[in-house]
């Protein structure tokens, strides 16, 4: 699945949109900001599937494949 960066924007916009919207101070808003941010980011990088065609060998010839985005 290729990475979707129109979604990782409007996250990120969100998350500006919920630290302005809270009632709190400004310390407060900046962890909101930053978790969802965090969020964002860490959704984002989970979604990558990197294909994999050369440079690895094994006994038994060339390592081909994919990578799928269940990094944790």
């Amino acid at each position: 699945m290729a990475l979707d960066k129109n979604s990782l924007k409007q996250q990120i916009k969100n998350a500006f949109k919920d630290m302005k919207a809270a009632d709190v101070d400004e310390e407060q808003g900046l962890d909101i900001f930053c978790t969802k941010l965090a969020e964002a980011v860490d959704t984002y990088v989970k979604t990558a599937t990197i294909n994999y065609t050369t440079g690895l060998l094994a006994p038994n010839g060339a390592v081909t494949g994919v990578f799928n985005g269940n990094l944790s």
